[in-house]
């Protein structure tokens, strides 16, 4: 089971979290315009405020509830295979230690016939633990792409209500931003609104 400890308990937000741009609608203007009237428009496209915010992806992942109920549910399904492969592997021992201790006194039909049953269980305990770390790690998979789609849709409308150009993402395990402002810093903010929307949505599903 040493596939299904790090298929949970290593993994992380790896947030890329998606870039909201703000486009400026350009009309052209028909008839004649003064020159007057096109340098102060040019001047104000200019001269516009590009607006970047940044998210820290450590805290997110440490207070978002989404997140942290999907972590939970993922670990207790792992803990649960662990412990049924377990089960039936302390019991397949048992069977080799019993056959261990009886082989001496068994004809060569009967060593025979025990060694290929107790071959064909160990197979079948492999392909267990295969399934079971198949089936973790494509609930994985879709789990957390929900919740990246949950934080990426949220940013995209945050983004446009706020005017952010850019919305970028900061971990200290993975520090591609080095130095950014804390006045910059949306977090916060970010997770009130995110736990809000699933508390929400947890709520009108169990109506």
């Amino acid at each position: 089971m040493n596939k299904l400890f790090t298929t949970v308990t290593k993994v992380s937000l790896g947030l890329a979290l998606a870039v909201a741009t703000v486009s400026c609608n350009q009309n052209a203007n028909t008839g004649t315009a003064s020159s007057k009237d096109s340098t102060a428009a040019k001047t104000t496209t200019d001269t516009k405020e590009e607006k970047i915010v940044y998210i820290n992806s450590d805290t997110l992942s440490e207070k978002y509830e989404y997140f942290k109920d999907i972590r939970a549910k993922l670990e207790a399904k792992v803990k649960k295979a662990q412990s049924d492969l377990q089960s039936k592997g302390q019991a397949f021992q048992r069977e080799v230690a019993d056959f261990q201790q009886k082989a001496a006194t068994m004809s060569a039909s009967e060593r025979q016939a025990t060694e290929e049953k107790l071959s064909r269980k160990q197979q079948e305990l492999g392909r267990l633990d295969q399934n079971a770390s198949a089936s973790i790690q494509q609930d994985e998979s879709t789990e957390f792409n929900n919740v990246y789609n949950a934080i990426t849709e949220y940013l995209k409308k945050h983004a446009e209500d706020n005017g952010y150009t850019l919305v970028l993402t900061y971990s200290k395990s993975n520090p591609t931003v080095l130095y950014a402002d804390s006045k910059l810093d949306i977090t916060a903010d970010v997770i009130d609104a995110l736990n809000k929307e699933y508390k929400t949505k947890k709520a009108n599903e169990k109506k």
